[in-house]
């Protein structure tokens, strides 16, 4: 084998690794500007999500925030 061997087989291996860059450089950029679209397990958990955060709301504001102030009216009476 002599010195020009050596020098095509490098010369091989540096277009090879220069192509793999390549690809995956383009790899990288097709998964960065894709669109994120959820599927359905998604949407449903989103919605589930919602509608707990909608129903807490909605209980902290009935038994949390007392409507009126019970300790003034002493004529109504109830037992508890």
């Amino acid at each position: 084998m002599n010195y020009f061997d050596y020098e095509n087989t490098a010369e091989y291996n540096r277009q090879n690794i220069h192509t793999a860059f390549k690809q995956i450089r383009l790899e990288q950029f097709v998964l960065q500007s894709r669109v994120y679209r959820p599927g359905r397990f998604e949407r449903m958990m989103f919605n589930f999500a919602n509608w707990m955060i909608a129903t807490g709301k909605q209980l902290r504001k009935r038994y949390e925030i007392p409507a009126t102030n019970c300790n003034h009216s002493r004529s109504k009476r109830y037992a508890h």
